[in-house]
Parts: C-alpha cells; structure tokens; sequence
C-alpha cells in the first residue's frame, strides 16, 4: 500500500493523459498518478514514422477487440479498435481535427440539462487546447497557443499538392455541395479541408504534448492493469478511495479517483467494482455496491462503408504509391483534400423539430475522398498501394442504434463484451444509403468523377457500384462490409451513470472523463472533443 496520491487517474489516453498534465500546470504541487495497462510508445516506430498509422493496428498498441456477431452485418464479427498505450486513441489514430456540429453539443446540454456542455459552453475548451494554422479561419473560434497543433491539408506544406483537389472540388461543386471555409466553427455542412493533428509528419501523442517529461507532479505506471476502484462505506455513502491492480496493489487518493479507461474499459471498470446493473454484476459474482442500470448501456459508434475505385490515369501520380510523389510532404498526412458533411434530409423540417437526428440541418453523415487504398479489414487490398487506387468512405456520424458493453467474467484481464448493435434502426440504414448514392453522383455522375475513376472494385460478394443500385442491393453491400470507424462512446453517459461534473452518481470521489460520457454522439473525430473534455474536467476537479 502506497502513501495517497491527491488523484488517480486509471488511463493514461488521451484524455486521462491531457487531464493530467493540465491539473498539474494548474498546480504543480498535485501528485498525480497515471496508471496505464499499455507502455510508453514516444519512440515506438508505429508513432514516430510517418504514416506509420496504417499499420498500428492489430499491433500491441491496440487492444484489437472483436464485436459479438452483428445481427444486422450478416452476423459478423468485427474489429474493434481502442489503444493500448500511453497517449490512447492518438497512438494508432489518423490525427483527424474536426470539432463537429454545435448541434450535437447543444443537444447533449439539453438533454442533461446544463448549457455549459453547448458549443459555445465548451468553445473555450476547444480554443485552449490548439494551437490553429489557417488563415482562411476566424481567429476568434480558434486557438494560437494551445499544445495541439493542427492545420487543414494545404497549410501542411507548400510541396503536398495533390492533382486530384481540384477536381473533386469541382465535381462537389457540381452536385451542389457547397464549399465550407472552416469546418471547425461549429457548422460542418458543406465540404471542407480537411484539418488534421499532425506535427511536422507526426501525429502527436497526448502524453507528449501535454509535457510527460515537464509534470514533476505526474507519477506514471505503465504496463499495469487495475482490477477496481476500491469503494469504502462511510455513514452510509460510497466513497472512492483508490485503486487495485490485477497484480494486488492498492494505490490511495486522498482528492479522488478519475476513471479514463475508454468506452469499452470504462465501463467494465466500474462494473467490477461493483457499480452498475444488478443482474449483471451478480451473474459474475460481483457485490453489487452501488446499483446503476446504465452502466455499459447506450453504447454509440460511428460506422463506416469503405469502398475503392481503380483510377482512369494512373500516370498522372493520382494515388499514394505512385512514383512520382517524390516530395517528403507527401508523408506530413493523410493523401486527401476534402471531407463532406452530408444531411439526410427527410423533408419538411418542421415536421422533424421534435426528432432532432432527423433535422436537415444535422450533419448526419461524412463523406471522404482518399488517395490511397485503404485496407482496414480487407487483406485483399492490402497489398495495392501502387498508385492505381483511391478509397471513398461513407460515415454514419449521427447514429440512433445503441448497443452495449458487458462484462463476460470477472476477470479485469478479459475482454468486456461488447454489442455496437450497428445498423438497427431504420433511420441509420437510410443514411448510409443515401451517403452511398451521394458517392455514386460524385464519381460516376460528373464529368470531373468520370474523368478520375474506371468503376468500383467491389469487396467479394458485392455488387459493383451503379447509379441505379436499389435500396436492397445497397443494403446487402453494406451488410457484407460495413465496419466501425472506431469512434466508440455513450457507455457511462452523463445524465445517467455522471452527472455534469463528471462524478459518478452515488459514489463520492470517483469521476470519469472519457467518451463513455458522451450522451449522443458527436459529427466529429473525437479527438478534439475528448480534448476539450479533458480541458473542462481540469476546471471542474479543481473549482
């Protein structure tokens, strides 16, 4: 038994991570404790290399989970990222920077019933957490000092031109998308450069750019794995008072303990500790201490149909693995220019006023353009970086399905079991649909698209892309491919397993700041947002 730390912070990801180092900038006497069950990756090879997170999955930086079989994929089982290192979800991330739509914030602030969770609650958060390079951008919306830096493609280098940027900007223009100059000012319709978090080629760990090296007040325990929060009953109320490892050490906070374990962890965390639903604890022979039935529930996950397209002149360097991208710029990113942000427009907004993932002036989905074949889940793709492919993904970015995360046993070293429940609504079916046509109209329905790709290659079994394509044909496409685009949350979410500080309703000293609080899902790629929370949890903690 160790002598007590102020906090404990049981993962160190991004957000456990970025919490940390901004508790201790604001008071450097804190002794903070970071326990985290991957290792310290700054200097691993799948962070430090450029482009290198391509390949950090299904490596030993990811937890490399598996979806119980999906009733609405064919039954499939399907990957499930979550990182498994110092700095989280950044070390195998692609270091995209959207904030997403002040509509998703503002709905969640309604729905719990505090207006410092809106967008304009958290837009101190997000300008305190980056330093922007835009010109084009307000500087009012935007931070200069923060310690993420992030920039939209162009901006990245003078030398990364990519030939296909106008002509999908032209053939954007022609289905009457209309162009957005910052993306990241709360209003993502439109198409938009594409912004992204990395720094001179890399993408930036949290761990590093919220100072590891500069917290003396930080202790960091990695490759360690803890096994619950230790709950102690005084007069009648539950308080946190520590943790256990698997391995049986007990480390105390004498302020309190902050569960940032992800969307999947977290969950399973406070359910071994004994808080959440009854009946699922005590089929694992879990004491049930504090008894929330939301624990694990309303689990949310951005989804993703990946196509590719074989490209009409392969000879004018349009993909990655041509040779005649010989400029190092081409490696400072991601190779695209443009994602959309697409609404499902159902009809008579007025009519929808009271389902508000129904209203036209949501971002419902993205679409995104990129110049590489990207291969996340498909081995047959895998080997066809030579410059002769492109990839175009569909996101479901406002899902209304909801799964959930239980625990298989009571062993912290398991898996937790974990149902996306992806694509059982009907309203999320006919999003991706109409993502899909728009795909189709932008490629094979313009003289710009015409122009950039022969046709689709089809996953085996699928049907090659037409415009023409009926809903069921669509449909059993998706069933066949559709994946996670691993944005994961809503598993302890605030309104019914925290409250709007972030503790854990009915337990004293325990909070959680992750994306399992989310209540709805975000139009973005959270990092920014977890950022942001990160940023907001440090006030909250702190008075």
């Amino acid at each position: 038994m160790s002598d007590p730390y102020d906090y404990i912070i049981v993962g160190g990801g991004l957000t456990g991570y970025a919490l940390a180092g901004r508790l201790s900038s604001k008071n450097s006497s804190l002794r903070i404790l970071i326990i985290e069950a991957g290792s310290n990756v700054a200097s691993h090879p799948l962070t430090s290399t450029p482009l290198a997170c391509f390949a950090a999955h299904h490596t030993e930086l990811d937890w490399d989970y598996t979806a119980v079989p999906q009733q609405h994929l064919n039954n499939r089982t399907c990957y499930q990222a979550a990182g498994k290192a110092l700095g989280g979800g950044t070390a195998i991330n692609y270091g995209t920077w959207t904030r997403g739509s002040a509509m998703d914030y503002n709905l969640w602030a309604s729905l719990v019933g505090d207006e410092n969770w809106n967008y304009e609650g958290l837009l101190p958060y997000f300008i305190r957490t980056e330093t922007h390079y835009d010109p084009n951008a307000d500087p009012a919306v935007h931070g200069s000092s923060g310690p993420i830096y992030n920039t939209v493609v162009s901006r990245s280098s003078p030398d990364r031109r990519y030939p296909l940027r106008e002509p999908l900007r032209a053939a954007w223009e022609r289905l009457g998308v209309q162009f957005n100059r910052d993306a990241n000012n709360g209003r993502p319709l439109g198409f938009a450069e594409f912004g992204e978090a990395w720094r001179n080629g890399q993408r930036q760990l949290a761990s590093e750019a919220y100072g590891l090296s500069k917290c003396p007040g930080i202790t960091v325990l990695t490759n360690t794995l803890v096994s619950k929060v230790i709950l102690e009953d005084r007069n009648g109320h539950q308080v946190a008072t520590g943790v256990k490892t698997a391995t049986g050490e007990i480390y105390n906070a004498s302020k309190e303990v902050i569960i940032s374990a992800g969307a999947y962890r977290t969950p399973q965390l406070l359910m071994l500790s004994g808080i959440g639903p009854a009946e699922g604890l005590s089929c694992h022979s879990i004491p049930v201490l504090v008894e929330l039935p939301d624990v694990g529930r309303n689990l949310h996950d951005h989804f993703c149909f990946p196509q590719w397209w074989k490209v009409c002149h392969p000879d004018k360097g349009l993909a990655m693995g041509t040779p005649l991208w010989t400029s190092p710029a081409y490696a400072m990113g991601m190779p695209l220019d443009w994602n959309a942000g697409i609404a499902f427009d159902q009809g008579d907004a007025e009519s929808l006023k009271d389902r508000p993932y129904l209203n036209p002036a949501f971002a419902h989905a993205e679409v995104i353009v990129i110049y590489a074949p990207i291969s996340e889940g498909y081995a047959e793709f895998e080997a066809a970086m030579d410059g002769t492919h492109i990839s175009t993904l569909v996101l479901l970015m406002a899902p209304t399905s909801r799964g959930q995360i239980t625990l298989a046993n009571n062993d912290p070293a398991s898996a937790p079991v974990i149902d996306p429940n992806y694509l059982s609504t009907e309203v999320d079916r006919a999003i991706v649909r109409d993502g899909i046509r728009t795909v189709a109209k932008l490629l094979l329905d313009t003289p710009e698209g015409q122009d950039i790709v022969v046709h689709e290659i089809p996953r085996p079994g699928n049907t090659s892309t037409r415009l023409d394509l009926t809903d069921e044909e669509i449909d059993d496409n998706v069933r066949c491919a559709g994946l996670t685009f691993m944005h994961p949350g809503g598993t302890a979410a605030m309104g019914k397993v925290v409250d709007t500080q972030l503790r854990v309703k009915g337990v004293k000293g325990l909070r959680v700041a992750d994306a399992s609080i989310f209540p709805v899902p975000i139009v973005a790629h959270y990092q920014a947002a977890l950022y942001a929370v990160a940023e907001k949890a440090a006030d909250l903690i702190l008075g």
